[in-house]
This record gives structure tokens, C-alpha cells and sequence, in this order.
């Protein structure tokens, strides 16, 4: 499109009520510099002069289609970014197609999420200290326990709750969510469901974990109360957050915000093993996913919700014989958190294998791994041509003013 990205705003007043937005929790500079061979960033959208007036741009609200391909960007949206001098696209969440048939754009989507994205340094070094405390008393595993109001709602899973619950979840799905006909045995039965606090120690407790485990949990508040937690501490009592952790001010008044969601994160990040309870539409452990395989394929406890529900059903209809085998049986057919082929409906950014991993002697020179004084080229290359009077035009995924109404 050969536009300069402003800065994106963050969605998070209609689930966080939490106003920081992107400037409150990345280290902005680094973002801009390791991109700076890719894209144009700014912090702002830019003002324009017109007839001796400075004026700001107003940015047309333009809706992506979701998961919309390449080249709806380079016709639609380009066309209306010059008509009206810049966009603003929202929301953005998978409004651009996973698999595209160009590995250097598939690079760049691990170059943003796994090296230009860094939280800020006052975040960095809270998480820091929390991975240190918790690995002072030896290995620890983390869990996003995916157990809150917004993801049963979206999934539909009501009827383990109380009739007056059920009506919150209703209610909140119904403000939030396109109308759609949810049968909760039907949604379980095919692995729709999160799991349970106590679906998840069982689990655990199959493979052979006990209760000297320590395990940090990452989680907002958990729906229901503590009678769905009480199982599970019971089986594994060493439970910890970033709260219990290190109870900083800056957590305590904002443990369920950004912040409290950045430092999760990066203790998750961290861990020696992540195991999500809710992989589908959370972003948050899908991005976890493939963080944690981009980074040295670190262990990861994937349950396959749709295998495991009938072996659960049968236990709750008093079935227990093989119970622990059959759990077994279903997490050894995991990878584990090692390479392993991209097949659909599995995300590009759980599993960026193999775009983003280069090879030392390759077959196509494409994937061959950079040189060393890989930044050092590139550098050279952008000083050149903007010596020769390179231009670019403004994008964002909000805002997109054409060159010549800076």
C-alpha cells in the first residue's frame, strides 16, 4: 500500500475497562526501530496545511472483512485511503487471512509479534522478578485458566451453572455476541467447552504431576466462584498469581488490567511448562503458543478438549475404569510444544513453523538464515535510499494519510 503505520489504539474498554492502551504497556521506541526496515511508524496521525489552516486528518472508519485476503487491502482499502487521506481499521483481530502464499509476509508477522512487540521495561522487570521468585523454589508450570464470563458466554456453556448464573451468561452473551442456537451437550461433546478448574487438575494429575507441583496460574476472575476452584487446590495446592507473587502497587491496582495481563504473559512466556484450558478464540494463548515454539519449542500441555470430553462424560456417569490411561492416552498424541506441520484449523500464530525458522543449507536460497551483519545491510540499504529521496505514503491499522497531505 506504500503507507506509514500510526500507532494502533488497543480494544480495551469493552473487556479490560483499562485506558493505559498501546504507548501504557510496549516499549514504543523499540517497536518503530526493529521495524524500521519494514513499515514507517508513527506515533500520531500527522496534520495538514490547507489555504494557510493546520488541520488534523480525519480518518475514515473502514471495517475489514474478516480473515480478508491481500488483496482487499491493496484495492479496497487503498482506494479509500485516497479518498480520504487516511483509515482507520477496525476492529482488526483476524481481518487479514492466515495462510498467504508469500513467506517474507508470514516472517514479518513473527518479526512483530516475537521481536518488535516488548512490553516496557518497568513491566519486563516485574515479570522478571516474579519468574526468579517462583524458580528460586525450583521448575513451575503456568496455566491460563480460560474459566471467565466472556469465554463461557461465547462458548455457550451454561449448564453447569446455577439457573441465576446461567441468566448472567445469557445476558452477557446476548449484549455481546451474534444470536446463535448453543446447546451445551452438544457444544461439549465436540470439545467446544473450556475445561473445568477440576477437568484441568485431572489431567494433570494423569500425567503424573502431584501436589508438590507449583503452578502460577494466569487467569482474570473466575466465573462461578470457588467451588469450581476448590477441586482442583485440593489436587494441587502450590497455586500462585502475580498478586501472591509479588504484590506490587502497581498489580494491586491493576491485577485484572493491561498490566496485570502484560505480566501474565511474560510469566507464561517464561515458564518451564504453559498449558491453556481454551485455545480456540483466545488470543492470548494463541499467541503464548507459538511465542513459546519460536522460541526454542518450549514444552506446552495442549489438551484436545473434543478427545478428552467423552472420556469426562463417562467418569460423571460413573465410568471410572481407565479413566487416568485414557487421558493419558489422548495428551501423548500432543506434540508437546515441538515442530511439527501446520495443518487446519491450527493458527499461523500458534504454529509458525516452518516460515519463520530459517535453514542453514536450504534448498530454496529463500529459507536460507541471514547473515550475521544482517542489520548492518539492511541499514546501509535504508540510509541509501533515503538519500535518493525515498517517500512513503501513511498506513496503519488505524490510520492512513496519503504523502502528499502531510
Amino acid at each position: 500500500m506504500n503507507a506509514t503505520l500510526v500507532l494502533p489504539e488497543l480494544d480495551a474498554n469493552s473487556f479490560w475497562h483499562d485506558s493505559s492502551g498501546f504507548q501504557g504497556i510496549y516499549d514504543v521506541e523499540h517497536f518503530i526501530a526493529v521495524l524500521r526496515f519494514d513499515v514507517r511508524i508513527v506515533e500520531s496521525i500527522p496534520e495538514t496545511r490547507k489555504n494557510g489552516k493546520t488541520k488534523k486528518i480525519k480518518a475514515y472508519q473502514l471495517r475489514p472483512p474478516r480473515d480478508a485476503p491481500i488483496s482487499w487491502y491493496t484495492t479496497d482499502a487503498l482506494k479509500k485511503m485516497k479518498e480520504h487521506g487516511a483509515i482507520y481499521l477496525t476492529p482488526f483481530s483476524h481481518r487479514l487471512a492466515e495462510e498467504i502464499d508469500n513467506p517474507e509476509y508470514q516472517r514479518l508477522r513473527c518479526r512483530v509479534n516475537y521481536h518488535a512487540l516488548r512490553f516496557k521495561p518497568h513491566i519486563m522487570k516485574l515479570s522478571n522478578t516474579i519468574v526468579n521468585k517462583l524458580r528460586a523454589q525450583g521448575h513451575f508450570m503456568s496455566i491460563h485458566l480460560r474459566f471467565e464470563m466472556d469465554m463461557l458466554a461465547f462458548a455457550g456453556c451454561l449448564d453447569i451453572f446455577t439457573p441465576e448464573e446461567q441468566r448472567t451468561l445469557t445476558k452477557y452473551r446476548k449484549e455481546n455476541f451474534a444470536a446463535k442456537r448453543l446447546v451445551y451437550h452438544e457444544r461439549r461433546a465436540i470439545g467446544k467447552c473450556p475445561l473445568t478448574p477440576e477437568e484441568v487438575g485431572l489431567v494433570l494429575h494423569a500425567l503424573g504431576f502431584d501436589n508438590s507441583t507449583k503452578i502460577y496460574l494466569a487467569a482474570g476472575e473466575l466465573f462461578g466462584g470457588d467451588r469450581f476452584m476448590k477441586p482442583f487446590r485440593a489436587l494441587f495446592p502450590r497455586l500462585e498469581n502475580h498478586s501472591s507473587v509479588e504484590p506490587a502497587d502497581e498489580l494491586l491496582e491493576n491485577s485484572q488490567g493491561l498490566v496485570g495481563s502484560a505480566v501474565d504473559y511474560m510469566v507464561c512466556l517464561l515458564s518451564d511448562i504453559f498449558m491453556p484450558t481454551y485455545d480456540g478464540p483466545s488470543n492470548f494463548a494463541n499467541n503464548l503458543l507459538g511465542h513459546r515454539l519460536y522460541y526454542g519449542f518450549r514444552t506446552t500441555l495442549r489438551p484436545d478438549r473434543k478427545a478428552l470430553a467423552p472420556i469426562f462424560i463417562d467418569r460423571e456417569n460413573g465410568r471410572l475404569a481407565g479413566f487416568e490411561e485414557a487421558v493419558r492416552r489422548v495428551m501423548l498424541n500432543t506434540n508437546f510444544g515441538g515442530p511439527h506441520k501446520r495443518v487446519p484449523p491450527e493458527s499461523f500464530y500458534t504454529n509458525s513453523w516452518p516460515e519463520c525458522f530459517c535453514q542453514m543449507s536450504p534448498k530454496n536460497p529463500a529459507d536460507k538464515c541471514p547473515p550475521e551483519n544482517v542489520l548492518e545491510i539492511l541499514n546501509n540499504r535504508l540510509e541509501s535510499e533515503m538519500g535518493n529521496g525515498f517517500e512513503s505514503t501513511t498506513t496503519s491499522n488505524l490510520t492512513v494519510p496519503r504523502e502528499e497531505e502531510k
